[in-house]
């Protein structure tokens, strides 16, 4: 089964156990990427889990086979993400070369080690109901929200997946930055940011850095 337009994006965030096998794990990913999957893996850090495997593809078969081969290889699942890429209606008028990264991104980048991810979601409430404010004002807002992420231009890339009818939130965002700091930084800013403020909800935070998966097992 694949995808009409764009990929599909799963977050696998795993433990190794003392039975893991090493070699079908390194075996698990070469098969994904055999099948056109890029596989970004990460160290992480905290007590959640300890590796990250993000898969892009839009063969859903073929990230189903990668989640079955990593557990069977021994690593245990703490947590899962499931998206997909798309291009906001608040993108349109934005260049065809971008609207196409958007859709089929190509990761992890050069020069960006840190790694983050979290879902997040738009509010519901009476105060603060982002579904039911007029299109022009959330799009204005969305232009502030994206003005206040291009002054990290350079130091950060950043995809936005849609998971609305897939997963908890409605969002996935993944981050790749030069340093953790850089990361820490352009979250906080844009947090100020009216769209945000009122309207974000946010998941847990998943923060590592780029690793191969042999150097972490």
């Amino acid at each position: 089964m694949r995808l009409e337009t764009g990929v599909c994006v799963l977050h696998l965030f795993c433990s190794p156990t003392a039975t893991t096998d090493r070699g079908a794990v390194i075996a698990a990913i070469t098969a994904a990427e055999h099948a056109d999957c890029q596989v970004v893996t990460a160290a992480m850090l905290g007590h959640r889990c300890d590796i990250g495997v993000m898969v892009i593809g839009a063969d859903v078969r073929a990230i189903r086979s990668l989640q079955t081969a990593l557990q069977r290889a021994g690593l245990v699942i703490r947590s899962s993400y499931l998206s997909i890429t798309e291009v906001s209606e608040y993108a349109k008028g934005l260049p065809a070369e971008m609207l196409q990264d958007r859709l089929y991104p190509n990761l992890p980048p050069e020069g960006k080690p840190a790694f983050c991810f979290y879902p997040m979601s738009k509010r519901r409430e009476g105060h603060a109901n982002w579904y039911a404010t007029p299109f022009a004002e959330r799009s204005e807002m969305m232009m502030e929200h994206g003005k206040s992420g291009r002054a990290f231009a350079g130091r950060i890339v950043q995809l936005v997946t849609a998971s609305t009818g897939l997963d908890t939130h409605e969002w996935g965002v993944t981050l790749f930055g030069e340093s953790m700091e850089v990361i820490k930084d352009v979250v906080y800013t844009m947090r100020f940011d009216r769209g945000s403020a009122l309207y974000g909800d946010f998941g847990d935070f998943y923060v590592g850095y780029l690793a191969n998966v042999d150097e972490m097992i």
